[in-house]
This record gives C-alpha cells, structure tokens and sequence, in this order.
C-alpha cells in the first residue's frame, strides 16, 4: 500500500543558491567507473550519431544524386518545425529538455534510418533471391520486413531515454513527445530519399510541374502524411508512458505495455504500406477509415492527458504552499496554462526576457515537484525521493524573487472571483488558494 511522503517542512531560509537536497552525490561520482561517467557516454553517442549520419549522408546522395539530394533536402524540411513545434506544444505543462529531443530526432534521422535501409535491403535482397520472384520480395518487404525493423530501429531511442532518462519520463505525453521527434527525424531521411528519387525520375522522363511524380510524391508524403511516421511511432511512446506510470513492483506492465504498443505500432505501419494493395483507392480508404480517426483519438488523448497534469499540479503544489515554500497564489496559477504564459509576459514586459526564463523555468521546477509528490503519493517515486525534492525546492527557492509577483499578477488576473456571501467551508484568500488576504507585495521587485 501507498504511503505519503513527508509533509514538506517550512524553508528556513537558505541562502540563496544554496543547494537543499541531502548529501551530495559528488563523493558517489567520484568512485564511478570511466564508463560511467557521463562525458564519455555522451561522447560515445555522438560518435555513434555522427558516424550514422556520415554514412545516410553518403548512401542517400548516392541513390538520389548530389541535385536529387538537394531538391529532397529543401522539400523535406519543410514539416520539420511544424511537427516539432506541435509536439513541444503538447510538452507544454512540463517541458522536457531539449538535448532529449535532439538526441531523438538525430536518432531518428541518422542511427535508425541507417538501420533501416541496410536491414531492409538485405532482407529484400535475401527473400528475392529464395523466392526468385523479386516482385513478391518487395512487397514483403514492404508490409512486413519495413515495419518490423523501422518501429523496432524508432523504439530504440524511447527506450534509452526510458532508461538512460528517467527523470524526464513520467508518464505518456512523455513518451508521446519523445516517440513523435524520434519518427520526425526517420520522416525527414526518408523524405529526403523519397522526393530525390522522384526528382531524378522526372530529369528521365522529363515530367514537369504538377503531373511530376516530385509533386505527386511531396502530396502523398509532405502534405498529406506527414505525421504517418510519428502516428506510429506514438503507440510505441504510449506503450513506454503507460509503463512509466506502473510501480516498480509491477514489473512485469513495465514490459508489457510497451511490447503491446511496439506490435501496434508495427501493425499500423504495416496496414499503412500495404495500403496499395487494397485496390486503386486503397491508400484513400485506409487513409480515411483509419489514419484520421485514429490520429483524432490519440490527439484528443494527449490533450486529456495534459489536462490531467495540470489538474495534479493544482491537487500536489497546495502543500508547499502550507509549509511555506509557496505564495497561496502559485498552486493556482502554476495549475493554469494561461496564467503561466500571463505570469512569463509581466516578467518579460517588467524586467525583460531573462526574467521571463526565469518565471518559464520556475513553472517547469515546479510542475515536476508537483508530479515527484504525485509519484510518492502512490509508492513510485523511487529511493530518491528526498533528494530530489530538495533539489527542486532549492531552484524554486533561488528564483522566487523574480517569479512570484509574476504569478500574483496572473493569479489576480486569472482567478474567479469570490463569492460575495462566504460559503460554509474555509476560502483561500482572494484567490481561492491561501489564508493571505492580499498579495505578497513584499517579494515585488518591479515596483519603481
């Protein structure tokens, strides 16, 4: 059964910069193996990375050609930020960092599309050769040996981070956010191929201008499904986030769920390349029966996801407001998404843009306080619990003076007000969330 963490006790006034948490982990470092520390693993995955993207680098300018390689390369970034400004939206409420999401799509781009297109080669190669009929072999290949090794090769990079980056993945949007840079990066590589094989087609055949298979093939890839890659890489996130959210003594969901979203992953990708095979409206149908509605439904999930984190923020944060670690105003304004980007523009308007990042890495610090004591609440913070939240109590404490008055000045703004006749139950201050009658002016530094 569950246990409660500690109720948090009042600050005593650190000095700031001072760190909270308990004794340090430096002493722990310093007796770490060489292949431990984290400048090595970091280098060695750059290499890795880099060594990647030389080699897709070379094999895709060879198939495509040095100006089929350059059309694809313009055509297929074009919804790279697109995709990847929709996924840091759904990353709103507690935004991971970003060395995680360019580790992830250089992942996708370079480690998992290198893999890719060797294994899928070869397999072709292999079944065409067994079979001696080369047009079943790429057909194969296509619906089956495709989807096994893509969603295996873009799985690979949730699971080091579900590993290697725990304390960035808590739940699904986590894995959702993740899986999705992941597939973009794949998308682009293989766009990138994709659209330079159709423009060297087309300087063959001479085609030109809308009856072109480069324009055909930007529709069908850039306009149509550009988020065909990262739909089916998402159900492999989802699978990692459910799992995330599991207990440590349930270790066998911590497997399960994310097999289960792998296999969907790999069925959906599998239904989607064989698409063509259904007939001459094959793609059309299964674009319409299952590709919208599903995307429709797992949209819709995230959202309800999101809302439910910030409903935890507004249910965990109310206790280090008691003990003191917080205005009364916080929990409600930090439990809002508009009071948080209200609370970033009277920073950046008052004092300027560093001041802004300050209240935007206050917000962050303490949503994943608020998700840290969820987690201990039902028993799956882990050992560290203690330590982690002095860390995060003792950035909060360092950046209190700038983003306090920001959030009083949102939660003003943003708060019903109270009900004339007081109800029965005690009211928390003017804005539902604390016994002070007025504001903390006190902690504003803007005042001239």
């Amino acid at each position: 059964m569950a246990t409660s963490p500690p109720h948090p006790s009042y600050p005593s006034g650190p000095a700031d910069g001072a760190p909270l948490a308990g004794p340090g982990t430096a002493g722990s470092l310093r007796h770490a193996h060489w292949w431990q520390r984290a400048w090595v693993r970091y280098g060695a995955l750059s290499t890795l990375l880099a060594i990647s993207g030389l080699v897709i680098l070379a094999l895709v300018r060879e198939e495509t050609g040095t100006e089929g390689f350059l059309v694809g390369l313009g055509l297929a970034v074009l919804p790279v930020p697109l995709l990847i400004a929709a996924f840091r939206w759904l990353d709103r409420v507690e935004p991971g960092p970003w060395r995680n999401l360019l580790f992830c799509f250089a992942w996708g781009a370079c480690a998992a599309a290198l893999i890719a297109i060797v294994a899928n080669s070869f397999a072709t190669r292999w079944i065409a050769t067994a079979t001696a009929d080369p047009s079943s072999a790429d057909t194969l290949g296509a619906t089956v040996i495709a989807p096994v090794v893509e969603e295996s090769a873009k799985a690979a990079a949730v699971l080091l981070v579900f590993l290697f980056r725990r304390r960035d993945f808590t739940g699904i949007v986590d894995g959702v956010v993740i899986a999705g840079v992941t597939a973009t990066g794949f998308a682009f590589t293989e766009n990138i191929l994709y659209l330079g094989t159709a423009f060297g087609t087309d300087q063959l055949t001479g085609g030109t201008g809308i009856a072109s298979v480069t324009a055909a093939t930007f529709f069908v890839r850039i306009v149509m499904s550009p988020f065909a890659h990262p739909l089916f890489t998402v159900l492999s996130g989802i699978g990692f986030g459910i799992a995330a959210l599991s207990a440590d003594r349930r270790p066998l969901r911590r497997v399960v769920f994310p097999l289960g979203g792998l296999l969907l992953a790999m069925g959906m990708h599998a239904m989607w390349n064989g698409s063509s095979a259904f007939g001459e409206y094959g793609f059309f149908a299964v674009y319409a029966a299952f590709m919208v509605p599903i995307f429709g439904l797992l949209t819709w999930l995230v959202i309800w996801t999101r809302q439910r984190e910030l409903k935890t923020v507004r249910a965990e944060l109310p206790a280090y407001a008691v003990a003191g670690w917080l205005t009364p105003a916080e929990p409600y304004a930090l439990g809002s998404m508009r009071a948080r980007r209200i609370a970033r523009q009277y920073a950046r308007r008052h004092v300027g843009k560093a001041a802004a990042r300050e209240v935007a890495r206050y917000e962050a610090y303490a949503t994943s306080l608020a998700f840290l004591r969820h987690r201990a609440r039902r028993g799956r913070a882990g050992p560290d619990f203690a330590v982690r939240e002095g860390e995060l109590l003792g950035e909060l404490w360092r950046r209190r003076e700038v983003a306090r008055p920001a959030l009083d000045h949102a939660a003003r703004i943003t708060a019903p007000p109270v009900p004339v006749t007081a109800p029965p139950w005690p009211v928390y201050g003017v804005y539902g969330y604390g016994p002070q009658p007025t504001p903390y002016p006190a902690y504003n530094p803007y005042r001239s």
